[in-house]
């Protein structure tokens, strides 16, 4: 399960000035230097740290990590949502956007120490995530979104045995823009998402603040 991840504004976006606008990834690095390297969770009631996601390639928004039924958030569990249930959907799949991030975190056990996830030499990671609209007691609209996860790389599986689906940027527009899209989007995705996977470190993470860590990540 993907619990907690973190966005740093040095981030290197080589790989997504082809995919999406310039003003989506200033948008996203200034989003990233006013959040100050705090760890980015699950959106709450009472805390509404909003997350931004990428929605399309001329646009990205904060959104709320999680889904809101009937003005709360959900009894069950929403943070994430299962590859393979998707890839079986007999309909069309919901709305998708990309989560940017830098790294995500797991705990492992038995030791309970977390561990940070991340591709080397600052490179922008984009995780799959489906949409869709959430609106709180007090009538505000929000969209929701729920990261997507599969069965973890064979190097990383040791730790977690689930990972987040890495969007592949030569496959960012097809993810965002395919419209009516069925279950054999997800399976291209993983397909895709294989090449990144295998660019994935693992190492121990002692301090929440990204800000705290980054001469020894970087």
């Amino acid at each position: 399960m993907c619990a907690s991840y973190g966005l740093d504004p040095r981030f290197d976006d080589r790989e997504y000035r082809d995919v999406v606008d310039a003003a989506v990834l200033e948008g996203l690095r200034s989003w990233a230097q006013g959040n100050g390297g705090e760890i980015l969770r699950p959106t709450g009631k009472n805390l509404r740290n909003l997350n931004p996601i990428v929605t399309g390639v001329s646009a990205w928004q904060p959104a709320w990590w999680g889904y809101l039924v009937d003005g709360a958030p959900a009894s069950f569990a929403s943070i994430n949502t299962r590859s393979e249930r998707l890839a079986a959907t007999t309909g069309a799949l919901p709305d998708r956007a990309i989560v940017p991030v830098s790294f995500w975190r797991e705990m492992a056990k038995p030791s309970r120490v977390w561990q940070h996830f991340s591709a080397p030499d600052h490179k922008l990671l984009g995780l799959a995530a489906v949409t869709r609209p959430g609106r709180t007691a007090d009538g505000t609209n929000y969209t929701c979104f729920s990261i997507v996860m599969q069965p973890a790389a064979s190097h990383v599986e040791h730790i977690h045995d689930r990972m987040p689906l890495l969007i592949n940027p030569g496959f960012a527009e097809e993810w965002l823009t395919t419209p009516n899209a069925s279950g054999e989007l997800i399976d291209a995705a993983v397909a895709a998402a294989r090449p990144i996977g295998e660019q994935i470190g693992v190492a121990p993470e002692s301090d929440e603040k990204v800000s705290a860590n980054t001469d020894r990540l970087f």
